[in-house]
């Protein structure tokens, strides 16, 4: 009492293997969209050092031309 199999794929296997394939081609759209999706985070964090350092050093070039500030003298108090 055996069963024979049949030569071609069962209905169930057919769509079985569709779900599979499917999910492999979101998979690999998720892992594409991923990598771009950080790839765009790093760059624009680059530009933000390099504007963040630019601002540092304009500032700091500004400060260094100012003349240095005089501190004030206090006033003694009279002994009263």
């Amino acid at each position: 009492m055996s069963t024979k199999r049949s030569a071609g794929p069962s209905p169930e296997g057919i769509a079985r293997s569709e779900r599979q394939r499917a999910a492999a081609e979101e998979g690999a759209k998720a892992m594409a969209d991923a990598e771009r999706q950080s790839f765009d985070v790093r760059k624009n964090m680059a530009r933000l050092r390099e504007l963040r350092e630019a601002k540092e050093i304009a500032d700091a070039a500004a400060r260094a031309s100012l003349p240095a500030a005089v501190p004030k003298k206090r006033a003694k108090k009279s002994p009263q």
